[in-house]
């Protein structure tokens, strides 16, 4: 037999998934590790706990379906982007708590530099906007803020990266220290455009170039780990929601995705020539392949799936998240609750990082129900939103079909009612480890086990199409209503 290992480290649990040579799904194991919230606003992982978590996770499917490392053709590696550590380049050891990508702990710093006119040339240079979601000012704030740090950087005895670079370190032993052009471009240090580090931004920001990986492709050779009972490559690279677009196979200009993981994140493929939007979404690469760069409009969502986990474990009204679907299902559709998740700001197009979330409409009668189709239906509204902003920079036809994947593209409910609030049909393909199997493509692809672009294309499979339902002007009114608890919720 042989396999191909994918990695997923999340924001919430790290999983590791065995793929055969026909690209199935042949084991899974996942862990969940611990969110820390030190202040509002705030949000941290432990490194160590993380890298725990996905030893633990390799280790675990691997017995359980009895492979060996020497059956494992490769590892690819998917990651929660823009989280940040900062370890010492002897032990390995992080300085400080990863910060996460939710965390906005920078948006002050983020707004001096706004002020000082920095922000478009940073924009021109990265794609990206000065918002604290970046792992740029988040290095910034570890150098500034854990003592001694600074002057260790500049010694050259500190690292930075996102998980994926962190995780190869302690998969290597500490051989390389190397990203893909995927991660690299959600630094806010990167110029997407040239290839390579912004000298001038990382001199902004006070970032040593010396800490910064090797940037490669995103099926390349990132070293090999000894760790699991033998030599194992890794081949393949790429931030979570780039592995989503590669394994929805969206490798043609115009073919869009949106996963549904703890926030939201939808990416219209826009071909090898970036499109600076007009709307305030994120220019970013795609994927890059034989030195090859794919580029892509990005809208992000910081809360989606989160919300289902708040109903749960916050408010406690569902002991798990399948159940969100069942009880908005129940919910009086003469009642109009609107949720406004703004947990820890709005992300695009709206860029608000000290909103904080609200709900309106509340009766007496509002219950359990009318608060979970809120809930989902408020992660139905937000990718309206984005699907408005990339048709303005795009251009693209109102006939466009999204393809979802992610926890919440299982529930049939979540699915319907996104169709019907953007009023365009959503595919649901039958391989919905969509992340993870792109990470695998990427690897299998390197190792010559899997076949290329268009025979993975080939292997797309639709599960199911939602069609609108909602009549038109019941689809208006409600997403009117979406847009006035928006700005009255940006106003408190």
């Amino acid at each position: 037999m042989t396999y191909i290992l994918a990695i997923d480290q999340g924001t919430t649990s790290s999983r590791a998934i065995l793929f055969d040579a026909q690209m199935q799904r042949v084991g899974t194991a996942q862990r969940e590790f611990t969110q820390y919230f030190p202040q509002e606003g705030w949000v941290e992982h432990d490194p160590e706990e993380i890298w725990d978590s996905v030893l633990n996770v390799c280790r675990q499917v691997m017995d359980e379906v009895g492979a060996l490392a020497d059956q494992i053709a490769g590892i690819g590696i998917t990651n929660q982007r823009e989280t940040t550590v900062v370890w010492d380049k002897t032990t390995g050891k992080a300085i400080h708590n990863a910060i996460v990508w939710q965390d906005r702990r920078t948006a002050e710093i983020c707004q001096r530099f706004r002020d000082a006119g920095c922000e478009d040339d940073v924009t021109a240079q990265t794609g990206l906007l000065l918002d604290p979601y970046f792992s740029g000012t988040k290095v910034k704030w570890i150098l500034d803020t854990v003592p001694g740090a600074r002057d260790r950087a500049e010694a050259g005895e500190l690292l930075f990266g996102t998980i994926d670079s962190f995780l190869i370190w302690r998969l290597t032993e500490g051989r390389v220290h190397a990203t893909d052009a995927t991660n690299a471009a959600r630094t806010l240090l990167f110029d997407i455009h040239k290839g390579n580090w912004s000298a001038e931004i990382c001199d902004l920001l006070d970032v040593p170039l010396s800490m910064l990986p090797e940037v490669r492709d995103c099926a390349a050779d990132f070293g090999q780990t000894g760790l699991f009972g033998g030599a194992i490559l890794i081949l393949g690279v790429a931030g979570d929601q780039q592995a989503a677009t590669i394994g929805q196979a969206c490798f043609q200009p115009g073919m869009m995705k949106s996963t549904y993981g703890t926030g939201c994140f939808a990416l219209l493929n826009t071909g090898t020539q970036p499109v600076e939007s007009k709307n305030r979404l994120l220019t970013t690469i795609a994927y890059q392949l034989d030195g090859q760069r794919t580029y892509a409009l990005e809208g992000s969502i910081f809360i989606a799936g989160a919300a289902v986990q708040w109903l749960r474990d916050a408010l406690r009204i569902i002991d798990s998240a399948p159940q969100s679907g069942e009880l908005a299902a129940q919910a009086d559709p003469n009642q109009h609750v609107v949720l406004v998740p703004a947990f820890t700001g709005l992300g695009a197009p709206y860029w608000k990082p000290d909103c904080r979330g609200a709900m309106f409409g509340l009766t007496r009668n509002s219950g359990r129900a009318e608060i979970a189709r809120a809930t989902l239906e408020s992660i139905a509204f937000q990718t309206r939103d984005l699907w408005h902003a990339m048709q303005g920079d795009w251009g693209a036809e109102a006939d466009v079909i999204l393809r979802v994947d992610g926890g919440m593209s299982a529930s049939d409910w979540a699915m319907q009612g996104l169709s019907d609030i953007l009023g365009a049909p959503v595919d649901r393909p039958v391989m919905q480890e969509t992340t993870a199997l792109g990470a695998a493509w990427l690897a299998g692809m390197k190792a010559g086990v899997y076949p290329d672009q268009a025979g993975f294309a080939d292997t797309w499979a639709l599960d199911q199409r939602f069609e609108p339902i909602l009549p038109e002007a019941d689809r208006e009114a409600a997403y009117a209503r979406w847009k006035r608890a928006v700005q009255a919720t940006m106003a408190f």
